[in-house]
């Protein structure tokens, strides 16, 4: 789970330069030229860093980043029947109601695997035997550094979820068909629940998983039955 906080009371200078012959020259960062660098927000789960910078083609300006301490974990899970969970709650920095796959936040020093058999059983009451690496993602890379790591669960056992208390989910169990058709019609708008989705659609279809899970989540294929 991810949050907001409050600005620090007091702006943290923390210079990335490096000294040159008693001079500090400006760092490096692909084309651009870093001057210093200052923390002007921080909480838990983010800071928020200002770099005085000079661009490519040699103007000055400032570019902010939003540095994540967390990183952002999804499961797909499917069961022997193709069904799938969706956790729905109010994202509050869109004010808008979301429906997307189990998802949650594991610390960065903290294996993503563990995190995320922790956040499937805390939303959803799910446990699973049997874990594979699905997509691996940077979010919005314009503005943060903020990394997405999302599995495929299969093996099943359900049970009752542990959600913290300040969240307020819902859960249900639908197709995984009607996620991937929702999806496309753009109606499920969640980053890391989109790339999930269509990543497992086209790794089934390329035969990346067991042949039963390759089945469940490709769909019928054009010309079969006929």
């Amino acid at each position: 789970m991810r949050h907001g906080g409050r600005p620090i009371e007091q702006a943290k200078s923390a210079s990335r330069t490096k000294e040159s012959g008693g001079l500090k020259a400006p760092e490096k960062i692909g084309p651009w030229r870093v001057a210093t660098s200052r923390a002007v927000f921080d909480n838990p789960w983010i800071s928020v860093v200002d770099h005085d910078v000079t661009h490519p083609d040699g103007s000055p300006g400032v570019y902010g980043v939003v540095r994540f301490k967390t990183r952002a974990i999804g499961i797909l899970p499917i069961d022997a029947n193709g069904a799938t969970w969706l956790v729905g709650q109010h994202r509050f920095p869109l004010d808008r109601y979301s429906w997307e796959l189990p998802e949650g936040g594991g610390l960065l020093a903290e294996d993503p695997l563990a995190a995320a058999k922790r956040e499937l059983a805390e939303e959803t009451g799910l446990t699973a035997h049997h874990w594979l690496p699905l997509v691996e993602a940077d979010l919005s890379n314009s503005a943060t550094d903020e990394v997405a790591v999302g599995f495929l669960a299969f093996g099943l056992t359900e049970g009752p979820g542990a959600p913290e208390p300040s969240e307020a989910l819902q859960v249900k169990k639908v197709l995984f068909s009607a996620v991937y058709e929702e999806v496309l019609a753009g109606r499920i708008r969640d980053s890391l629940t989109v790339m999930m989705t269509l990543s497992a659609r086209a790794r089934a279809l390329r035969g990346d998983f067991p042949a039963a899970i390759c089945k469940l989540l490709a769909g019928p294929q054009i010309g079969e039955g006929e």
